[in-house]
């Protein structure tokens, strides 16, 4: 009876040893997906439908590459996914990883600590560093800028060539390149006002009138207002393009596409929006020519910058996440040279990553800004939405009709509610 007896204990304890080590095994803080051999799913989110092929190509590489993973991608309409993004990823369920915008978004997304950080990640060494800041905070890096953006008007070179015209130096040669224009039978700025183009176009505009990099922190902590000179001069400008019939008509009513459709048409020789909308231009006429200009609203020996740069599209992973070691070898993935390069060439837009070698005129064309003084989107920089609601606006109510000083005084007014909240 004692042999059976402690057979019997000796049994329960090999057992429980057991258990132990799976126990052990199941907490270990590997995926379930890795530790079983089974399939983890993860969610990637984003706005670029125009990126949607590209994505799929590279996420049939990576999924062949990584066979217990698999991605789900998710793609929403931009204005959408600015309102909507931060709620999609407090569950984790969805935006294991997800672009984000620069901006606002970032730091509404940073405040809830909805990042996880990468700053240790192996991967951050594949990127340009002077390209990294805008996914930064307190030191950390939360998110990886994959885009490099010319946030200032395309041109057709074809028609500039044509009437003899070259990029202006400053306020006065752009007056008379657009009246060139106009008199040739042109629309000389296709302005999408009804969604992106005060939002946009805004940034070189403003861009030499106030230099300082952090003016939008002082009109949204009192220090300096809308009303002073040099934005009443910006929006005092934006009504002079548009009563001079610099815009096309009812360009208030006129969305980004269907602006882009003029400029496709070749009915219009320069379009209010950036070098992210090159490559759409071209595959709506593959004959078109395009290059980058900035308006200099400055006499030419006043101008600090010669254009707009953004880092956008910028991909974290979620805080929130139950697949983050999967998240972050995707996002790993994506931030390889040769995959970069694949998504470069692929959606005409250009990346951070470094070496990258593109292989479109209007690529090539576009990396040359990569030389120029060019300053980062100041409109980005503006922390509250609502205030940034404001600034979009003003230009929009002078092209309506107002005062420059009647919408400057307008916009304030609304910041001031804002900074009293």
């Amino acid at each position: 009876m004692k042999k059976i007896t402690v057979t019997i204990l000796m049994f329960l304890i090999s057992a429980l040893v057991v258990a132990g080590c799976g126990n052990s095994s199941t907490n270990s803080g590997k995926e379930a997906g890795e530790s079983s051999g089974k399939t983890t799913k993860i969610s990637f989110i984003h706005w670029r439908g125009e990126d949607v092929k590209v994505f799929d190509g590279l996420i049939a590489e990576f999924e062949k590459a990584n066979p217990t993973i698999k991605v789900e991608m998710n793609v929403f309409p931009s204005e959408q996914y600015l309102a909507n993004a931060q709620a999609k990823l407090l569950d984790g369920a969805s935006g294991d990883v997800f672009a984000s915008f620069p901006g606002a978004q970032f730091g509404s997304i940073s405040k809830a600590e909805l990042y996880a950080e990468l700053s240790d990640a192996d991967f951050a060494a594949n990127y340009s560093p002077n390209l990294l800041a805008a996914g930064q905070k307190d030191g950390k890096q939360l998110a990886f800028p994959y885009q490099l953006v010319y946030n200032q008007p395309i041109y057709n070179k074809t028609i500039f060539e044509k009437l003899n015209l070259t990029p202006p130096n400053d306020w006065e040669q752009f007056l008379q390149l657009c009246e060139t224009l106009k008199k040739n039978g042109y629309i000389p700025i296709a302005f999408p006002g009804a969604d992106i183009g005060p939002g946009q176009f805004i940034n070189s505009m403003m861009m030499n009138n106030n230099t300082d990099e952090d003016i939008w922190a002082k009109v949204e902590s009192g220090q300096a207002k809308l009303t002073d000179e040099w934005f009443v001069r910006t929006l005092s400008q934006f009504k002079e393009l548009n009563d001079k019939e610099y815009f096309q008509k009812d360009s208030l009513g006129t969305s980004k596409d269907i602006a882009g459709s003029l400029f496709a048409q070749e009915k219009a020789a320069m379009l209010a929006t950036g070098s992210y909308m090159m490559s759409g231009m071209k595959q709506q006429n593959p004959n078109i020519e395009l290059g980058l200009l900035a308006p200099i609203t400055v006499a030419a020996d006043q101008a600090v910058y010669e254009g707009i740069h953004t880092t956008t599209f910028m991909l974290g992973v979620n805080a929130l996440s139950k697949h983050k070691d999967a998240a972050i070898k995707f996002l790993a993935f994506l931030s390889e040279k040769q995959n970069a390069e694949k998504y470069a060439n692929g959606t005409g837009q250009l990346v951070t990553v470094k070496d990258v070698s593109y292989k479109t005129p209007e690529l090539q064309h576009s990396a040359t800004w990569m030389d120029k003084k060019t300053r980062f989107q100041p409109r980005y920089l503006i922390a509250n939405a609502a205030n940034e609601k404001a600034v979009t606006t003003s230009v929009q109510a002078v092209i309506a009709g107002k005062t420059a000083e009647e919408a400057a005084k307008n916009a304030q007014a609304l910041i001031d509610q804002n900074i009293k909240k």
